[in-house]
């Protein structure tokens, strides 16, 4: 009998007295009973017993020996591309590595891709698009702040003002921004609180509205994560709204993508062909004759 077997075993009952069966595999034995004690019953049919044997334990395998680690590239507009690793497992069989990894969605600090703790609040969230040896490229899927950012900036006596839109931008991505904003006392203002009028309220998120869509259709979905970070469009509702009532605190908090183009390879190496982090502030070669010449030429 193999190991690990089952053995199926019949035993037929008569009316009175017990029956026993014996079985054994590689000096196993395993004891079947049958009894015709009343509180049992009386077995009169044929009855089939089924004896398992004891296994051998299994052998333990490391999962991570049938994986790979793949290095995770940012677009070049972050400082520090080369940012991460990410596991995905061999390709076996019609199961290709590649295509296990395109479509997967990565979340990090934007302290991590800019070498800034100070912008660790912000959180980039960063799709898979293409595989390139062990190097993943990956393209902007979102942002979000962090929960402990966003309840530091909640406070009393003042009004949370907040704003949606849905934008498409020039190269054909839907995106959903968020904006946040709060008013903040005027200038020798006495009164302990700043709270603003619904009226107030409703003109400010009509200018959020307003600036959000002027200045992310204007320009490809790249370029408005240039705008994003900085918080240029934040900076720009501020001086919009002065005249309304006082801000502070006027971020982008939260942009998802709703809609994205078909899959332009082109277009992401376009997106990864910038300066990468190393090169960025590198000293270069200088040309001293041509410098020499330069500054004879305006002397002249």
């Amino acid at each position: 009998m193999a190991r690990g077997a089952t053995s199926v075993v019949r035993v037929r009952n008569s009316d009175r007295g017990s029956g026993e069966v014996r079985t054994s595999s590689e000096g196993i034995s395993s004891l079947v009973r049958t009894s015709t004690d009343p509180q049992f019953g009386v077995f009169r049919k044929t009855q089939f017993a089924v004896c398992r044997l004891v296994s051998s334990k299994k052998k333990i395998i490391d999962p991570f020996a049938s994986k790979d680690w793949y290095d995770v590239k940012a677009p070049s507009i972050f400082s520090n591309p080369i940012c991460g690793k990410t596991l995905c497992t061999r390709s076996k069989g019609t199961k290709i590595a590649a295509d296990q990894l395109k479509g997967r969605v990565l979340e990090m600090s934007l302290g991590d891709l800019n070498k800034n703790e100070d912008d660790a609040y912000r959180k980039m969230r960063l799709r898979v698009e293409d595989v390139q040896g062990k190097t993943v490229l990956c393209n902007f899927w979102g942002m979000d702040f962090t929960t402990d950012k966003l309840r530091s900036l909640v406070r009393k006596w003042q009004s949370l003002i907040e704003a949606t839109v849905d934008v498409k931008t020039v190269d054909g991505y839907v995106l959903r921004c968020f904006c946040i904003g709060f008013t903040k006392k005027r200038p020798f203002q006495i009164r302990k609180t700043s709270y603003a009028q619904s009226a107030q309220i409703r003109a400010i998120r009509k200018k959020m509205v307003d600036i959000m869509t002027k200045e992310v259709s204007a320009v490809e979905m790249i370029k408005a994560v240039e705008k994003f970070v900085p918080e240029f469009i934040g900076r720009d509702i501020m001086k919009a709204c002065e005249g309304i009532y006082p801000l502070q605190n006027v971020f982008i908090r939260k942009v998802k993508i709703l809609k994205a183009p078909k899959f332009d390879a082109a277009k992401l190496a376009e997106l990864h062909s910038g300066p990468t982090g190393e090169e960025v502030g590198a000293k270069i070669a200088r040309n001293a004759e041509a410098e020499a010449l330069a500054q004879e030429a305006t002397g002249n």
